[in-house]
C-alpha cells in the first residue's frame, strides 16, 4: 500500500478525523478512508504501532475472589455500560505504570500482580488506529477509595461466575465486547 496524502477533516479534544487517500502498489486504483485517530496524525502517517494508547485493566480480587467489573455512564451509549477500568497511557509513562494508577483512579483498588498483558491490540481498525494493551491483574483493597475524573460515573462490581453469566446472558445490558468475553469465559471455567 502507498500513502499518498492524509487530510485533516476536524480536531477535538480527544480525537481527530481525517481522510487517508492511498493505493494499493502497483498500479492500484486511488482510494480513500476516514479514520478517527487519538493522534495529531493517523499512525499510518509513520506513527509508533509498538506501544499501546490505551490500557484495559481485567482484574481479579483475590481477597473476594472475584472478577471486577465496572458500570460506567457513557454518554455515546445514552445509559450504563459494563466493562473494565480503562484510559490511556500519559506519554513517558509504562503500561505497568497505568495500569496501577488507572486501576487506583477508577476503582480505589491496589494493583498486587500483573498476570499477563497482550502486545498491542485493535478493537475497531475500520475506524480508527487506536490500540489497547489488554492486562489481567490481582489487586485487593475497597472501592471506597476510588478517585475517578471529574464527569466520571463508575459502579465497581464484584462478581461471581453466575453473576458473570447472568450479566452476558440479559440482552438490556450494553457490554464492551471484551469484558463479555472475559466475563463470559470466566461464567464457563470460574478462571479469567
Amino acid at each position: 500500500m502507498e500513502l499518498t496524502k492524509i487530510e485533516p477533516l476536524a480536531r477535538g479534544k480527544w480525537l481527530s478525523l481525517h481522510r487517508i487517500h492511498y493505493r494499493r502498489v502497483p498500479g492500484g486504483k486511488e482510494r480513500s478512508w476516514e479514520i478517527a485517530t487519538r493522534n495529531p496524525e493517523p499512525k499510518c502517517a509513520g506513527g509508533k504501532f509498538a506501544d499501546p494508547d490505551v490500557v484495559i485493566i481485567i482484574p481479579f480480587h483475590t481477597g473476594h475472589g472475584r472478577l471486577v467489573l465496572i458500570r460506567e455512564f457513557r454518554p455515546i451509549l445514552a445509559g450504563d455500560h459494563y466493562g473494565f477500568p480503562a484510559g490511556l497511557v500519559d506519554a513517558g509513562e509504562t503500561v505497568e505504570a497505568a495500569v496501577a494508577r488507572e486501576l487506583r483512579e477508577e476503582t480505589g483498588l491496589v494493583l498486587t500482580r500483573i498476570l499477563r498483558r497482550s502486545p498491542p491490540i485493535y478493537s475497531s481498525a475500520g475506524m480508527t488506529d487506536e490500540s489497547s494493551a489488554l492486562v489481567y491483574v490481582e489487586c485487593e483493597g475497597e472501592p471506597a477509595d476510588a478517585e475517578p475524573h471529574d464527569g466520571e460515573m463508575i459502579e465497581v462490581l464484584f462478581v461471581s461466575p453466575d453473576e458473570a453469566g447472568a450479566l452476558c446472558a440479559d440482552p438490556n445490558l450494553k457490554f464492551d465486547a471484551k469484558a463479555w468475553l472475559v466475563a463470559a469465559h470466566f461464567a464457563a471455567t470460574g478462571q479469567v
